[in-house]
């Protein structure tokens, strides 16, 4: 699609309102509706908002900014009516005067596809996400209540999920978003849903996208869908699993292991304490590391599950990376700006990671475990590894970092002072995108 082309397919297919969709530095979905005939006004002007109202776009004196809709993301709603139907259209973030928002995470991933271009790489990402289904009461709010009982890899009757997630998978499909596979998680109630491998700016589409559907196939079934790292006190946490691929000079099989994916393993193991801020942004995120097989310790290895990183190999002798540590309320643009910038630096500096840690380190004794480096255990910690951080203020505008930094340590604060540390979490994160 192009813009012409949206043009007229919105004309001969009654379309009659286009939501503009765009993310705030935190990750969190936003969206102006617009009617049908402003798109060309849209398209040619943009379409402005007040950034100061919003938190997430650190409150700039330049209160406005303009949206400008990027016409290859168009697609319809599926679940909104055929007739008078709504469409999307993902935006890119400007000033007035054309200049890219320095907090657009889009902007951010798409800088740094385009440096790691220049030096022949490329990379796509899949992304694995968790989440869980509640009950809602007899006044259609939430409960903590799971919509079952089942556990990993469980068939129905016992998994009453099985229709929800196929439900899912088929809207994602409508959209475009690439759903690969899906199943029951160790938790009760707990679900994952697999996308296919993307270009990195896609993913990171699909994946503000997921969440939508998620949320809204789960309301439309009587249900609550909640993205939360570490909802029930003695169950899974949910993660979101990042797997990644390199590749170079344009090949369509992505880099075995060798130099330059050990590089790759290197610079992200290098600069993980530092970008962990950014992959695991609540102070609930902290209970879910090193627990249920959440990682804890910086580390890597090609095969044990608990480990941060694993370095796969196909059969055709491709390598993917999987990333462990993240969850799903972090900004998918900027993690996925993060590990490609953290990932290029290993790989051009010939970078060598340490040894492959091929054991369980949750249950390796404590003279073994002094070797190994370990995540921040809250979110107060991450914050000051962030704001000392040069690789973050080398690739981030420092406004971001410390718009970011201002809140976190606020929220990671006032979780300290709460008199219930789990009623503060789940007012401040159960039912957040």
């Amino acid at each position: 699609m192009d813009g012409e082309k949206v043009l007229s397919f919105v004309e001969e297919n009654d379309i009659k309102f286009v939501r503009l969709f765009f993310c705030d530095i935190f990750g969190r979905p936003k969206s102006i509706a617009v009617m049908s005939d402003q798109l060309p006004r849209v398209f040619e002007s943009g379409f402005g908002f007040d950034a100061s109202a919003i938190d997430g776009f650190m409150n700039i004196a330049e209160t406005d900014l303009l949206l400008h809709p990027c016409p290859e993301t168009f697609c319809v709603l599926p679940w909104r009516p055929a007739m008078g139907g709504v469409a999307r259209m993902f935006c890119d973030i400007r000033h007035a005067g054309g200049a890219p928002f320095e907090g657009d995470g889009r902007f951010l991933l798409r800088s740094a596809v385009e440096r790691a271009a220049l030096a022949g790489y490329s990379f796509k990402f899949r992304s694995k996400c968790e989440f869980y289904l509640f009950e809602l009461d007899e006044k259609g709010e939430y409960t903590t209540k799971p919509h079952d009982g089942a556990g990993y890899l469980d068939i129905p009757p016992l998994d009453k999920g099985e229709n929800l997630r196929r439900e899912i998978c088929l809207t994602l499909e409508e959209l475009g978003d690439c759903p690969e596979s899906c199943h029951h998680e160790k938790g009760p109630g707990q679900n994952q849903i697999d996308c296919r491998l993307r270009d990195a700016v896609e993913s990171a589409d699909d994946f503000v996208s997921f969440k939508s559907v998620v949320r809204t196939i789960a309301a439309r079934d009587g249900l609550f869908a909640s993205f939360m790292p570490k909802p029930l006190d003695d169950e899974s946490g949910s993660g979101l699993h990042f797997d990644i691929s390199i590749f170079k000079n344009g090949s369509e099989r992505a880099l075995g292991m060798g130099t330059e994916v050990e590089g790759a393993i290197a610079g992200i193991l290098e600069h993980i304490e530092e970008m962990t801020l950014f992959f695991n942004t609540t102070t609930n995120s902290y209970l879910r590391l090193g627990s249920f097989e959440a990682p804890r310790y910086v580390s890597w290895v090609g095969a044990n599950r608990a480990q941060l990183l694993l370095a796969k190999t196909a059969r055709d002798g491709s390598s993917r990376l999987v990333l462990r540590s993240p969850d799903p309320l972090c900004n998918p643009y900027i993690a996925y700006a993060l590990i490609i910038e953290a990932a290029m630096e290993g790989i051009l500096s010939r970078s060598r990671p340490g040894a492959p840690a091929d054991l369980d380190l949750s249950k390796a004794p404590a003279e073994l475990l002094h070797q190994y480096k370990s995540l921040p255990d809250n979110l107060g910690a991450a914050v000051e590894l962030a704001e000392g951080s040069q690789f973050l203020k080398k690739h981030l505008a420092l406004p971001v970092l410390e718009k970011v930094a201002q809140c976190k340590r606020a929220e990671w604060e006032a979780c300290w002072k709460a008199k219930d540390r789990r009623q503060f979490e789940m007012a401040s994160y159960f039912d957040s995108l």
